[in-house]
């Protein structure tokens, strides 16, 4: 093993789906300068996939098959890899829905979270999977934060999107608009907001005031378009306040987010789904990583899919990949000290 002298954070990357563009943005972004400078990282994955991507993407990267983190070798131009072996080449398939590549996808998330769990390793940052795929291989999961969930034993983990140092939380996703609507209360806000401030400590960040985005137009305007922010933003907002936390709100939608970017509030709770996707994906879709809190170890994400269109082409950007490591190492150490 290469002695990590420089005490750089170590990061688990599993290495998604291998059927889709993971593999390819892995081995991109492990040459980058950002990654070297930030991190020492550990690609869990398939040696047949690895170097098959090494030669597509005329990469100059060695690999080193290691046992376990503790024997990496921690230097420029190595790839360090626990190889799995569980891709058949014969069978294999770029941008094909496969049962072998969602089982595979799944064991080298579950292995990169027992390295976390056991502390071998200071983050997790993944890569795309395959939903369908997952579903082909009887994996009893979704997704990944369902993943993580499970396996770290947390019951509700805490998304927040990172981008350019915009930082977005979300009180609801994955519903209709229509029951959203049911989920706009009081109380669900006040707890929302505290889960969120105790994650933001966790991640470091102490100074600063949250901002509790509005629901309708010109936050309903006293009721002209809509009751939701008078009978619950604003009481949950006042509760808040006087309970000591540093919040405001609420605040038109079409400018929090931008009021957030520009500094004004270190992060913003966005109501529904799209509200926030769109506010960070559009100020850089590249940049957006998926950050998930309220869990044991740290965990961050690419926030692109698995593009089965362009997988095994190299046009795959590593961008999204580079920012995901940075983030989990400039994140890992005030974590690990919480």
């Amino acid at each position: 093993m290469t002695e990590r002298t420089d005490r750089k954070p170590l990061i688990a990357i599993p290495l998604g789906d291998p059927a889709g563009v993971g593999p390819e943005i892995v081995v991109k972004a492990l040459v980058s300068d950002t990654v070297r400078s930030c991190a020492d990282c550990l690609v869990i994955g398939d040696r047949g996939v690895i170097e098959r991507t090494i030669a597509l993407t005329g990469s100059p990267l060695q690999v080193h098959v290691t046992d376990s983190p503790e024997n990496g070798c921690y230097r420029e131009g190595v790839l360090n890899l626990i190889d799995l072996a569980n891709i058949d080449a014969g069978q294999f398939r770029y941008g094909v829905v496969q049962a072998m590549c969602g089982r595979a996808a799944y064991e080298y998330i579950e292995k990169s979270i027992s390295f976390a769990m056991e502390g071998r390793v200071d983050a997790v940052a993944t890569t795309p999977i395959n939903k369908e795929a997952l579903h082909a291989a009887e994996v009893p999961y979704i997704g990944h934060t369902e993943i993580f969930g499970a396996l770290t034993g947390t019951e509700d983990p805490l998304t927040m999107f990172e981008t350019n140092g915009l930082r977005i939380f979300f009180l609801t996703r994955h519903l209709s608009l229509l029951q959203m609507l049911g989920q706009i209360r009081k109380d669900r806000i006040v707890a929302c907001v505290k889960e969120c401030w105790a994650a933001l400590e966790r991640l470091g960040v102490r100074e600063g005031t949250m901002a509790v985005a509005g629901l309708n137009p010109h936050c309903g305007e006293h009721g002209l378009f809509g009751w939701e922010e008078v009978n619950e933003i604003e009481p949950a907002v006042r509760q808040l306040q006087q309970e000591g936390y540093a919040v405001a709100g609420p605040i038109g939608a079409d400018s929090v987010f931008h009021q957030a970017a520009l500094g004004r509030y270190n992060s913003v709770l966005s109501l529904y789904h799209d509200q926030g996707h769109i506010a960070a994906k559009t100020l850089d879709f590249d940049r957006t990583i998926s950050i998930t809190n309220g869990m044991p170890i740290l965990r961050t994400s690419v926030d692109h899919g698995t593009a089965f269109d362009i997988a095994g082409r190299n046009l795959v950007s590593e961008v999204s990949m580079v920012e995901a490591i940075r983030l989990a190492a400039l994140y890992a150490p005030h974590f690990q000290n919480a």
